[in-house]
C-alpha cells in the first residue's frame, strides 16, 4: 500500500486527516493535559486548519486536469509555508535564553480588543508573552518543533502529489 500510488483524492484526504489529527492532539493537550496555547500556538493551529481545509477541498473536488491539481498543491504549499514561518519563529523564541526576553506578548484576547487584525499579527510575531516556555517535549523536540516538522512534510506532500504525473492505468 504505497500512498504514492493512491488516487489524488485519497492522497489529499490523507493530508486532511493528518491535519485534523494534529489539531485534535493540540486540543487534547490543552483540555486534558492543561497546556494553555500561546498566541504563536494559536496561529499555528489556524495554519493547520487552513492547510487541512485546502487538502479537504482538493480531495472533494479531485481535479482531473494537471493545472487544477497544481493549483491545489501550490495553495496547500503556501498555507504550509505560512505555518513554517510561524512555527520557525516559535522555535526561535523558545531557543532564546530567558534573560533575552523570549516571550510573545500580552494575551491574544487583550491584543484583539486593543488593536486591528494586522497589528495583532505583527505584534504576536515580533514576540513579547509566554511563548518561550517549554511545557512539553517528545523525542527531544518541543511542540513547535514538531509543528515545524509536520508543516514541512505536509507542504512537500502537497507538492509531490500535485506535480507528479498520475500512474498509468492498464
Amino acid at each position: 500500500m504505497n500512498p504514492l500510488r493512491w488516487p489524488y483524492r485519497a492522497q489529499f484526504f490523507l493530508g486532511f486527516l493528518i491535519c485534523a489529527g494534529l489539531l485534535a492532539f493540540a486540543i487534547f493537550m490543552q483540555l486534558k493535559m492543561g497546556l494553555e496555547p500561546c498566541p504563536l500556538c494559536i496561529f499555528q493551529r489556524i495554519a493547520f486548519a487552513a492547510l487541512g481545509l485546502l487538502f479537504l477541498i482538493g480531495a472533494l473536488h479531485g481535479p482531473r486536469d494537471r493545472p487544477g491539481r497544481i493549483t491545489y498543491g501550490v495553495l496547500a504549499f503556501i498555507a504550509a509555508a505560512v505555518g513554517i514561518g510561524i512555527a520557525g519563529r516559535h522555535v526561535y523564541v523558545q531557543m532564546l535564553p530567558q534573560d533575552l526576553g523570549s516571550s510573545c506578548g500580552p494575551p491574544l484576547s487583550f491584543l484583539s480588543e486593543t488593536m486591528g487584525p494586522f497589528e495583532v499579527f505583527r505584534t504576536v510575531l515580533t514576540g513579547t508573552g509566554n511563548c518561550g516556555n517549554i511545557d512539553w517535549a517528545f523525542l527531544g523536540l518541543t511542540m513547535p518543533m514538531w509543528s515545524l516538522v509536520w508543516f514541512v512534510l505536509l507542504g512537500l506532500w502537497a507538492l509531490v502529489v500535485s506535480f507528479r504525473k498520475p500512474p498509468r492505468r492498464y
